[in-house]
């Protein structure tokens, strides 16, 4: 009987990942990041009782492995910090209510130690301290296993390795051009352009026809940049409606290639089932001997029986001569009127018709 496939085999579970991504889209929604939040959208969506309702204990450790590494993929880059903060969130949820004993550790690759440090400094120094709380937590509980890949090594190769899904809803973008148009530089630019002017016209000289800065300087820049966020806003919803395109072609993609395995199944299974009926019909035409000549040997037809163009000889094979009948040949006795004992094959000497025995011959050579 062949050996069903793991439900689990790949790194990322798809029905999984979806309830991961509503549940920190509704994170992302309420625009925090406090640990008090994430956790009341937790028990409201029930992520509690994921792990109930698997018995066997292999299934439920490869379960296991598959949550956390999801919630991992969710706490490194591209995404956003807010949904890394998330993804932390999530593992802590994860490691704590898992039903393994002992429980599957969280592994964190070594080339991602560098992203976590980033990250940790950078909650440090924003002040949100519940975040490096619950990573301080998972740390004293020994849960994360620092290990040189991020998946376990198998020497199983995928015919068609599938691509990772990335949500582009959860991706950061770049938010330096907003923030400068959004914080007091403008207005302080614009500033030392008029005290800049008013001291031009206060100099006599002849420099002070030259002019050095543009007058409009403030409201160009302020143009550029109302014209940059426009364009990255209309860029990020264009690759979005791509993405989901992509993403739709690739599930019509995976829905026929199914499709064509089951009816090629179907087909096989059709052509199996048709050789069986042909090869029971055939074994059914075939007359089985009696029970009670089955142990006997096939006895010779009667070639009395038989006619004449029936009766096949078989032609026997001529044996050659033995070596008495050779040696009897040679000395011209004939094999019906010999006398002589069969140990002797030669006579040389004769007494009244009997050979005679040789009693002259010479003793072995003994040590």
């Amino acid at each position: 009987m062949p050996r069903l496939p793991c439900v689990y085999s790949d790194f990322f579970y798809g029905p999984l990942t979806e309830d991961v991504e509503e549940l920190l889209g509704r994170f992302q929604q309420i625009d925090s990041v406090r640990y008090e939040d994430f956790s009341a959208l937790w028990r409201e969506m029930g992520f509690s009782d994921l792990f109930i309702g698997t018995i066997n204990a292999g299934e439920l450790k490869r379960f296991c492995r598959v949550t956390l590494a999801t919630a991992v993929k969710y706490f490194l880059p591209p995404y956003s910090y807010q949904i890394r903060v998330g993804g932390l969130y999530l593992m802590f949820g994860f490691y704590h209510t898992q039903l393994a004993e002992p429980p599957v550790m969280i592994r964190l690759a070594l080339k991602d130690w560098t992203h976590v440090q980033a990250f940790l400094k950078e909650s440090v120094e924003s002040g949100h301290l519940d975040v490096v709380y619950i990573y301080r937590k998972l740390v004293a509980s020994k849960a994360i296993h620092y290990t040189a890949m991020p998946h376990f090594l198998t020497f199983q190769k995928q015919q068609k390795p599938k691509k990772e899904h990335v949500c582009p809803e959860f991706l950061s973008r770049t938010t330096a051009v907003r923030e400068l148009i959004s914080a007091d530089t403008l207005e302080e630019m614009a500033n030392l352009q008029s005290l800049y002017e008013k001291l031009k016209e206060t100099t006599k000289d002849v420099g002070s026809q030259i002019t050095m800065t543009h007058r409009d300087f403030t409201s160009r820049l302020r143009d550029c940049m109302s014209e940059f966020i426009t364009w990255q806003n209309k860029t990020f919803t264009s690759q979005l409606l791509k993405d989901k395109k992509e993403r739709d072609d690739e599930e019509e993609e995976e829905e026929e290639e199914e499709e064509e395995e089951e009816d090629e199944k179907e087909s096989c299974s059709k052509r199996a089932r048709l050789l069986s009926s042909i090869k029971q019909k055939s074994y059914s035409n075939v007359q089985k001997a009696p029970k009670s000549r089955r142990h006997r040997q096939g006895e010779p037809a009667d070639s009395s029986s038989l006619g004449p163009e029936q009766v096949q000889r078989v032609p026997q094979k001529k044996r050659p001569p033995s070596l008495r009948a050779r040696t009897w040949k040679n000395l011209g006795v004939k094999q019906e009127d010999s006398n002589m004992p069969p140990w002797l094959l030669s006579a040389p000497e004769l007494e009244d018709g009997v050979p005679v025995r040789r009693t002259n011959q010479a003793e072995p050579y003994r040590m």
